[in-house]
């Protein structure tokens, strides 16, 4: 269960990331809102997950999580640049992440 909290907290900070970039875009209520529950709900996600995993390995999950699907989320819904560089390093954190879930 705490795994399953930690990937949901990564995906949550990903909403929220997603959500920083929508505010720049359309400065309403409503994406504030939704900007803070995602913040929210991803702290409290990894709060949990934190009772049952070492802190460095769920932080580093949690925030290579957030930067995978924060970058995708930027270059399939807000036109991002797609340049085989970025997708690289993007393979490279995703890698890394599940390199510490298998030694962990």
């Amino acid at each position: 269960m705490a795994w399953f909290s930690l990937i949901l907290a990564g995906l949550f900070e990903a909403f929220g990331v997603a959500m920083i970039n929508q505010l720049q875009k359309t400065r309403n209520w409503q994406t504030i809102v939704l900007l803070i529950l995602g913040f929210g709900c991803s702290l409290l996600c990894l709060g949990y997950s934190l009772r049952f995993l070492p802190m460095g390995t769920a932080y580093a999950i949690w925030t290579g999580i957030g930067v995978v699907f924060g970058t995708l989320i930027g270059m399939f819904i807000y036109g991002e640049s797609r340049n085989w560089k970025r997708v690289l390093f993007i393979a490279i954190i995703l890698c890394s992440t599940i390199g510490l879930k298998l030694v962990s």
